[in-house]
């Protein structure tokens, strides 16, 4: 058995990075204009505060401007919507994340589905979402749409392949299954309903654990040879798969850290940028 590939999301996004550096340098120096995106941060969860700030990072590194919304963690669905609205009509901001997850009495879908889809670089509406199952043009749901770019980058066929996505998030399951089912893979779709799972995932060459329990999918669960993206992200650096004793029988896997995490962030940024630069008349293709 040949040795398994660790596929290294953070030093691919550093180099997707550098061309988007070059690209918004590029918009601004023809145009004037800095591409912008808004982050609509609902209270002060820790972790949310924190992404916020990764992604605050990131748009600086790409050339890309940052412009945090804050709402209190009382704030109305009607409030939030009030403000996704806004920067709806405002001309200088391209894409609108609102950040997930938000307090529980906001309809967050509500929320999302207020967004522009010209502005929904995070791929969140139901629009988004339609547009992504029928394989037309449309901002993907950025994790999956990362982990796509990710194999891509690997050299992982999908074609043909046996998937099983275990999760079924309207942002990571989902659309993960329907991007898959878009490169002609096998698709199975599994949750916390689901009977027999062991069996089902023993079949699986591709394995995309979404699932949020840490380290819930077992070495013998899975078959030699599987290709595993851990899209999970747990306290203490721990994903949603028991990754050191299925690595080693992997062909390739994602690490957590620095596995998809990275490759959600970038593939967000580039959205944003795509978006300005469509804004602006420059031709840019959306990554299926």
């Amino acid at each position: 058995m040949t040795t398994p590939i660790a596929m290294d999301g953070k030093a691919f996004a550093k180099e997707i990075n550098q061309d988007l550096l070059k690209r918004s340098e590029e918009l601004v120096k023809r145009t004037g204009r800095v591409p912008v995106l808004a982050t609509i941060l609902v209270g002060d969860n820790p972790a949310s505060v924190t992404y916020v700030k990764m992604k605050g990072r990131a748009c600086k590194r790409a050339g890309i401007k940052s412009r945090k919304v804050v709402l209190p963690a009382d704030a109305s669905t009607q409030q939030v919507m009030e403000c996704i609205t806004q920067l709806n009509q405002d001309p200088d901001v391209h894409g609108i994340l609102l950040q997930h997850p938000v307090p529980k009495h906001i309809d967050e879908q509500a929320c999302f589905n207020a967004i522009s889809p010209d502005k929904d670089v995070d791929g969140v509406t139901l629009i988004s979402f339609a547009r992504t199952a029928m394989n037309d043009m449309a901002f993907g749901s950025a994790t999956p749409l990362g982990i796509i770019r990710l194999l891509d980058h690997y050299g992982i066929a999908m074609q043909g392949m046996d998937a099983v996505v275990v999760g079924r998030s309207a942002i990571l399951g989902k659309p993960m299954a329907m991007m898959l089912l878009n490169r002609n893979a096998t698709v199975t779709i599994c949750h916390s309903k689901t009977r027999n799972l062991p069996a089902i995932l023993s079949r699986a060459d591709i394995v995309v654990a979404a699932v949020g329990v840490p380290k819930f999918i077992q070495a013998d669960w899975v078959k030699p040879g599987v290709v595993l993206i851990d899209a999970g992200y747990n306290e203490g650096n721990v994903g949603d798969a028991d990754l050191q004793a299925i690595a080693p029988k992997s062909r390739a896997y994602t690490p957590v850290p620095g596995g998809v995490g990275p490759m959600t962030i970038v593939t967000l940024i580039e959205q944003a940028l795509i978006s300005a630069e469509k804004k602006n008349g420059i031709p840019a293709e959306l990554y299926r």
